[in-house]
């Protein structure tokens, strides 16, 4: 699908439809929302379809009008909008018309959003496929999000499947600024970051398990990450636990938080041990504990198992736990590889 030769793409669709996925920059523009769609939908159930199409049009028609006022505001003749709603029908030929007849080249998306998601999933299916992974490794804390940062600054082409997850990957690592999208706008947002990737120059991604927080990677995904070249961090545990104390911060104003998640670790731990780590005070202590006695293992058995070329990973020193020290490993990466494709 080519959304480029669009000035903009209206999605028509209800609030909530909106929320759970649509296509990435799209604008929410909805002819019916979340009370009305119900009201029309009942309608339509209990009395009649002809009653339910007559307030379904009044209610669109005064909608559009809004949006005409607002969102559209100061549009020139030429505007070129794509508009779409859930299969491509009433509503958004509905607005699509009224655009239309004020002058502007308004279109609809032929199938609408079912055939936009169907898309989505054939297209995760086969571009991964043509993406040169380097798979950042390092246990928990050794600064991976970091290096893609750095890198990405430094001009490579990154993909942050955690930022996109809007999780850190573990069972402290939830955002409480950020909740995670839903599994469809997941897979839109990385569909749209691959399809903007150059499949002739590297792109460098974290090496994560199948499921970050609530969300799970498209399978093509994990398999051209596991079968691709790694690096692997190495980072000193003073540093590892500066950094994570810094990502982590949000559990230090609020100690309860931590302690409800370290409650989902009871079945691995045992109650004994996750006491042991409640009573710790000191956050330094405490989060050495936590990396060797949790995190390190686990990583351990879940990166040996699932990289194939972890073993034959080079090695990437990160001198400390500050900016400088990740932008001279990136790069110091970013010159080997080039080195290496030379």
């Amino acid at each position: 699908m080519d959304f480029k030769k669009f000035d903009a793409i209206i999605d028509v669709r209800s609030p909530a439809e909106y929320a759970e996925d649509h296509i990435p920059g799209a604008i929410s523009a909805p002819v019916l929302d979340d009370a009305e769609r119900a009201q029309v939908g009942t309608l339509y159930k209990q009395v009649s379809p002809f009653d339910a199409k007559k307030l379904g049009a009044a209610l669109l028609a005064k909608n559009v009008a809004h949006h005409i006022e607002t969102l559209f505001k100061g549009k020139d003749p030429a505007w070129k909008p794509l508009v779409y709603c859930w299969r491509g029908g009433k509503r958004s030929g509905a607005a699509a018309h009224i655009l239309r007849e004020i002058g502007w080249r308004a279109e609809t998306l032929e199938g609408g959003y079912k055939a936009y998601r169907r898309w989505v999933v054939q297209q995760l299916e086969v571009l991964p496929s043509s993406v040169q992974f380097v798979v950042v490794h390092g246990p928990t804390g050794s600064g991976k999000s970091r290096l893609l940062g750095a890198l990405e600054r430094a001009g490579a082409q990154v993909l942050d499947l955690e930022d996109l997850a809007a999780h850190r990957g573990s069972v402290l690592g939830n955002l409480p600024e950020r909740p995670q999208p839903a599994q469809k706008m997941f897979e839109s947002l990385l569909l749209d970051r691959l399809s903007a990737l150059d499949p002739a120059r590297p792109v460098y991604v974290e090496g994560e398990s199948k499921k970050i927080g609530q969300l799970q990677v498209p399978e093509a995904v994990m398999a051209r990450m596991r079968a691709s070249p790694c690096v692997v961090l190495e980072t000193s545990l003073e540093s590892r636990v500066t950094l994570l104390l810094d990502e982590y911060r949000h559990f230090l104003a609020d100690r309860s938080l931590l302690d409800a998640q370290l409650d989902c670790l009871v079945a691995l731990h045992g109650r004994e041990r996750i006491a042991q780590w409640k009573a710790i005070q000191d956050w330094r202590e405490l989060v050495t504990r936590l990396l060797l006695e949790h995190y390190d293992p686990a990583y351990r058995r879940s990166s040996e198992r699932n990289f194939a070329q972890l073993a034959e990973a080079d090695r990437l020193p990160i001198a400390g736990a500050d900016d400088a020290a990740f932008a001279q490993a990136a790069r110091s990466l970013l010159a080997s590889t080039a080195v290496e494709a030379a």
